[in-house]
């Protein structure tokens, strides 16, 4: 964190009024998103390999039920390794320290919510599309680490893409099969 800051200066952060216009932020926060979703998956598929899930990334694993603070809880090196996802975006373009802020709160906030093990009325999933949360990544947890599959952070594209949420979609398909049953035998 001590080095953070001069390194973002050289990338090219600026502190100095003006504040960035609203399509500014904006746009960068998308390509963050996008970047970052992109970069963890990667990165997270690969801390499930057998010796890096075993000797990294097993702590983050220990808890199979996350809850909030869980999103944090990690092995140092994991910590260095899947935060270089959120900070690239930001090193590439260079933002005004108002949107780096943002961007740090908005994953922060991310994070959390998709390892609280609540499906909020309010959470994202219910208005964003390929938005994950949390019922995609409680799936994650409760799985074998070499099978578990939803190793995206923010949204699932990367996982449809690379085919790893097969059994979640199952499940889900599965559960909605079921939830119709019984609303049916309810009104019979």
């Amino acid at each position: 964190m001590i080095l953070s800051y001069p390194v973002f200066k050289y990338m090219g952060m600026r502190s100095s009024l003006p504040l960035p216009s609203w399509r500014t932020v904006l746009s960068q926060i998308i390509f963050y998103f996008i970047l970052e979703d992109f970069v963890f998956y990667w990165g997270h598929r690969m801390l499930h390999t057998k010796w890096l899930y075993k000797h990294v990334h097993s702590v983050h694993h220990e808890y199979a039920t996350p809850f909030g603070l869980t999103s944090e809880y990690a092995h140092p090196a994991e910590i260095l390794f899947l935060g270089f996802a959120t900070i690239l975006g930001p090193a590439i373009t260079g933002p005004h320290l108002m949107t780096l802020w943002l961007w740090v709160v908005l994953r922060v906030l991310e994070t959390v919510e998709a390892h609280c093990g609540y499906h909020f009325p309010c959470s994202p999933s219910n208005f964003l599309p390929l938005y994950g949360g949390a019922d995609f990544h409680d799936y994650h947890h409760r799985q074998l680490y070499t099978k578990s599959g939803n190793y995206s952070s923010t949204f699932t594209y990367m996982d449809w893409i690379f085919r790893t949420d097969v059994g979640y979609r199952k499940l889900k398909a599965l559960k909605n099969a079921v939830c119709e049953d019984n609303s049916e035998q309810k009104k019979q």
